[in-house]
């Protein structure tokens, strides 16, 4: 990641917002010649502006300084877009409902992609009145474990952390969920549509995930 904003982030954004070099500088209380310096590599605006300059193109300051800005489409916050992100330093797991520019222990963080389970992470529902009970046949050792499941809906997201040496399992109310994510710490994130975990008759009789 760039430790400080370019002069070319700043053009790319000042004209995509439609605004002259003076526009710009009146809004920071600079001259228009410290934007065309800006601009043209010949000198840098003081670190106290960044943040003014991002609150003028309304973006992160993260944003700004990577030259990455997110663009979410996800405007009607629908949970089913969501989004994992785990920090490969010390695990610590964030959820976004759209993109998002996330970073932790200066690490820009991408979002998982989830994979279907396979043999090595199967995963068992059971629908025990209004609630789906969740097993995943795996071991939980301290250094190979699932460290959360999450159970989401168009418009709820219920997420449960597992810890080594604990079991595998979770209870989620049902109510509308549509999806299920595990995450293990070695392999990634899988997903299931937890209707294809549950026995056709709805019995406790468990049932491969991937089938």
């Amino acid at each position: 990641m760039n430790q400080y904003v370019t002069g070319a982030v700043i053009k790319e954004l000042r004209e995509k917002n439609g605004m002259t070099q003076l526009q710009l500088a009146e809004k920071l209380g600079v001259t228009d010649k410290s934007i065309s310096k800006w601009e043209t590599s010949r000198g840098l605006p003081d670190i106290a502006l960044l943040e003014p300059i991002a609150e003028v193109f309304s973006i992160s300051v993260t944003e700004l300084i990577s030259g990455n800005t997110i663009h979410n489409a996800n405007i009607s916050a629908n949970m089913l877009r969501s989004k994992f992100y785990v920090c490969p330093v010390c695990g610590n797991v964030i959820h976004s409902m759209g993109e998002a520019a996330i970073h932790c222990h200066g690490i820009r963080l991408m979002p998982l992609e989830a994979e279907q389970t396979d043999e090595h992470h199967m995963i068992f529902i059971e629908r025990v009145e209004d609630e789906y009970y969740v097993r995943i046949d795996h071991s939980m050792t301290k250094e190979h474990y699932i460290s959360f499941v999450a159970a989401v809906s168009s418009d709820d997201m219920q997420m449960r952390t597992l810890y080594p040496e604990w079991n595998a399992e979770a209870r989620f109310k049902i109510r509308g969920v549509r999806r299920i994510f595990f995450y293990c710490n070695r392999d990634g994130l899988f997903s299931i549509d937890p209707v294809k975990g549950i026995d056709d008759k709805e019995k406790t009789t468990y049932r491969r995930a991937n089938n």
